[in-house]
């Protein structure tokens, strides 16, 4: 019986991580489509109309209904183009932008600015 040292014989190919990256993204993108449309449906009075989806909630139902729509066609393709690729890293530093651009543009004294 022969003893293998850690490393040795172990000639795994890494897993892409498209798929992951494809996620994130489409997090990122979502939380900012969310966020522009909240302010847009804020400052629009014709765009406020038009995202009433169901009137007790008010224009918020429209535009969650649409951030949702928006992330999941972005996710289903970007992971459709990504899931055997292996994506550079700068796309995960651009999610995790967007997605604190997202918050900050949800904080009430910065949306309201715009």
């Amino acid at each position: 019986m022969t003893q293998r040292t850690a490393g040795e014989g172990d000639q795994r190919a890494p897993l892409p991580n498209g798929a992951g990256v494809a996620a994130l993204f489409s997090a990122g993108f979502g939380a900012f489509a969310l966020a522009v449309l909240a302010i847009v449906a804020d400052h629009s009075l014709t765009f406020k109309h038009l995202m009433i989806f169901y009137t007790p909630t008010g224009p918020l139902s429209g535009v969650t209904t649409t951030a949702i729509a928006i992330w999941l066609i972005v996710w289903i393709g970007l992971d459709a183009a990504w899931k055997q690729r292996e994506v550079r890293a700068w796309w995960i530093a651009a999610s995790l932008c967007l997605i604190a651009i997202s918050f900050l543009l949800m904080y009430p004294p910065v949306g309201d600015l715009l």
